[in-house]
C-alpha cells in the first residue's frame, strides 16, 4: 500500500511539473525568458511611420500574416518570441494569446500580461513582462505611447500597475 502511495505521489509530481498549475512556476525556462526580454528590450524606440505603419511595424505584423496599417500589440509580442528562438505564440489576435492552457495568476519575467477594454469586452491590449517591482508590472508593449494607450506610436517600456492587468500568460 505504501508503494502504491509514493508511485501515485510521483505520477502526480509528474503530471504537475509537465502542465503546470495556474500561477506557478515549477519548470521555468529562464534562459528562455531572459532571450523574450532581449528580443522586446532591443525595439524600445520603434516608432511607427504614418499610423500603425513603417519598416519594422510591417516586420511584426508579416511575421502574424498581416497586412499594414494595423493594430500590431500581439504581432509584435509573437515577434518577440520568434525572434528569441520560439515558434509560438504566432498571433496577431490579443486575445488568443492567453488560451486556457497558458494563463497564470502571478506575473514573471518573460509572461504575456493582457488588459481588458469593457467596450470591446475582451482583451485589447498585451505586452512582455519585463520585471515585477511590488505592486507594479514593467513590460515592454508595442503599439502603445508614453502615456500607455492601446493605439499608440510605437514600442515602449511602461509601469503598470498589477490590478490594471487583467491576466497572464506563459508561453515558456
Amino acid at each position: 500500500m505504501a508503494a502504491g502511495h509514493v508511485l501515485l505521489g510521483f505520477f502526480c509530481t509528474a503530471f504537475i511539473g509537465w502542465c503546470g498549475l495556474p500561477g506557478s512556476s515549477i519548470i521555468r525556462n529562464e534562459k528562455g525568458a531572459r532571450a523574450v526580454i532581449s528580443a522586446a528590450q532591443a525595439e524600445i524606440g520603434v516608432q511607427e511611420v504614418g499610423q500603425n505603419a513603417g519598416k519594422r511595424v510591417r516586420e511584426y505584423l508579416a511575421y502574424t500574416n498581416v497586412r499594414v496599417p494595423a493594430p500590431y500589440c500581439a504581432s509584435f509580442v509573437s515577434w518577440c518570441f520568434w525572434h528569441a528562438g520560439y515558434a509560438a505564440p504566432r498571433t496577431a489576435w490579443s486575445p488568443a494569446l492567453f488560451a486556457k492552457g497558458r494563463v497564470r495568476v502571478a506575473p514573471l519575467p518573460g509572461m504575456v500580461m493582457g488588459i481588458y477594454f469593457p467596450a470591446l469586452k475582451r482583451i485589447g491590449h498585451v505586452g512582455l513582462v519585463e520585471r515585477v517591482q511590488g505592486d507594479f508590472v514593467v513590460c515592454i508593449e508595442g503599439n502603445t505611447s508614453v502615456d500607455g494607450g492601446r493605439e499608440g506610436i510605437g514600442v515602449f517600456r511602461r509601469l503598470r500597475h498589477k490590478r490594471t492587468i487583467c491576466k497572464y500568460a506563459d508561453w515558456l
